[in-house]
């Protein structure tokens, strides 16, 4: 989709339709909305005032105001109360708004951004939220579609307005996109099936988003991974025919070596349960069991787009967990590249394993703070239900920021706790600890679990996103499918970084 930013009178009339915004139960009409109320004879006026659009969030109205001044097509989106408005929910509006177009099969808009002094947001921010929502609402995913493609409806272009320099707007657009082209790329991976995003694709698109920005890029292969003892890693690997790969993506504004930011990301591109197989029914949503992985690729390719000045590191354990001959089994002890010995319970617990190795691995960058996504439980599920992800860790400065984040960006979380004392539902005869323990408190033990691999003095945070990879209804900013959880909430959280001031707990 073609964005624009345009300045001048956007109450003449055009062909393209016009999206205005309304705080519900306001007497004030927005500024930009008033502005074409003048030009239509007060026909936005009136339908409010006669109770036929009251601006409750994502109501709309579509208007025909034929002879007036202005355009053929009006479309009056609702923010809800101002007392709640938040810009995520600007970027929900105008994600609906564009998405009632299409359906409509109106491919361009006109959007004027809100530029009242109390409007609860700054010009470039509001431009941000809408650039990135109406992006993000016209995700589509149609790349193994062979029949009717000519029939596939996609919007063309947004412009935007604003009685400002478009030059201040610019910055705010190209965030937007960046941002938004990082979470195409992650739902893109997500909605891949398995027989197509093994781990070698999953790595040659990571090589691809570091080559394009300049970063270092390694796999880490079979051979070298047994040379550096990653036994967790290769006990997962060893039961699928496809190889593993532990991919590393470095972003180096400065050319220095200075201490990262390090992302982890799950990279289970798909999840049979190994030995401990799972059951048939939705086993092909196990393709998703990378996307952590998507998350964090995304969110590399956002942040070398957006020239943050701050190294940032990503650590991918990619490969499949099948069964076969060569599969790890429920009573093996494996060593990890700690160390420390782990007495497999379930080889479906294979994402702390393969999480084991590569926060193992981060030591040697000695990062600033580590941070992992993966979609580890279905406990969590269970606790938070789809819409917000686990966030546990040792350091509440970090995990502060974190909840911060994703109440900006939308993608929330909520913190559980992390209590040592659970770790004696891991304690093994034979081992040092097992991978995994019954039912009970399951998204905190398999953080316990991960927290004995992180380095010692590092800050370190656990994002279980299993719940909120993948949606199953319709919403405005995400389609049915692939959500790409994770790349707004990090890279906003990237785009502010500050050291750490606080010690770990």
């Amino acid at each position: 989709m073609e964005i624009r930013i345009q300045t001048g009178d956007f109450t003449t009339v055009g062909a393209d339709p016009l999206v205005l915004f309304h705080f519900e139960q306001d007497d004030r009409l927005l500024e930009v909305t008033g502005a074409v109320n003048d030009a239509t004879d007060s026909r936005i006026g009136g339908v409010i005032e006669a109770g036929d659009f009251r601006g409750e969030h994502l109501e709309h109205l579509l208007l025909f105001p034929q002879g007036s001044r202005t355009n053929q097509r009006i479309l009056l989106m609702g923010l809800g109360g101002r007392e709640e408005f938040t810009a995520h929910r600007l970027r929900d509006a105008t994600a609906q708004a564009l998405r009632i177009l299409r359906e409509r099969r109106q491919f361009r808009a006109r959007l004027p951004i809100p530029t009242d002094t109390e409007f609860p947001l700054s010009l470039e921010d509001a431009a941000e939220a809408c650039v990135l929502g109406g992006m993000l609402g016209q995700y589509q995913f149609t790349d193994l579609r062979t029949r009717d493609r000519d029939k596939i409806k996609r919007f063309e272009s947004l412009t935007i307005f604003s009685n400002e320099e478009t030059q201040r707007l610019t910055g705010s657009v190209h965030r937007a996109k960046a941002i938004a082209e990082g979470i195409y790329l992650a739902r893109d991976l997500v909605t891949l099936p398995a027989n197509l995003a093994t781990p070698t694709l999953l790595a040659e698109r990571a090589k691809s988003v570091a080559d394009q920005a300049g970063m270092h890029f390694h796999m880490i292969e079979v051979t070298e991974a047994k040379e550096l003892g990653m036994g967790a890693f290769l006990a997962v690997a060893r039961g699928s025919d496809e190889p593993g790969i532990m991919v590393v993506m470095d972003y180096q504004p400065s050319g220095e070596e200075v201490s990262p930011v390090l992302l982890v990301g799950k990279g289970i591109t798909f999840d049979s349960g190994g030995i401990s197989i799972k059951p048939a029914k939705d086993m092909e949503k196990m393709k998703h069991d990378m996307a952590g992985a998507a998350a964090v690729i995304g969110t590399m390719q956002a942040v070398a787009s957006l020239n943050l000045p701050l190294r940032v590191v990503a650590l991918i354990p990619c490969t499949e967990n099948l069964p076969s001959g060569k599969a790890y089994k429920p009573g093996d002890v494996i060593r990890s590249l700690s160390g420390l010995t782990i007495e497999v319970i379930n080889t479906d617990a294979e994402g702390r394993m393969v999480l084991a190795d590569a926060l193992t691995y981060a030591d040697r960058y000695k990062p600033q703070a580590i941070i992992d996504l993966a979609t580890l439980t279905g406990a969590c599920i269970v606790a938070l239900g789809n819409e917000i992800a686990g966030l546990l860790g040792n350091d509440e400065e970090l995990l502060a920021r974190i909840k911060a984040a994703g109440e900006e960006s939308g993608e929330k979380v909520w913190p559980l706790p992390l209590w040592d004392r659970y770790f004696d539902l891991l304690k093994s005869d034979v081992a040092d600890f097992r991978n995994v323990d019954g039912r009970k408190a399951g998204a905190i033990t398999a953080a316990i679990f991960l927290k004995q691999f992180v380095p010692d003095g590092t800050p370190w945070a656990h994002l279980d996103i299993a719940g909120c990879v993948w949606e199953e209804k319709d919403r405005p900013l995400t389609p049915k499918g692939a959500t790409g959880m994770g790349v707004h909430l990090l890279t906003r959280l990237l785009q502010d970084w500050q050291p750490l001031s606080r010690e770990t707990g």
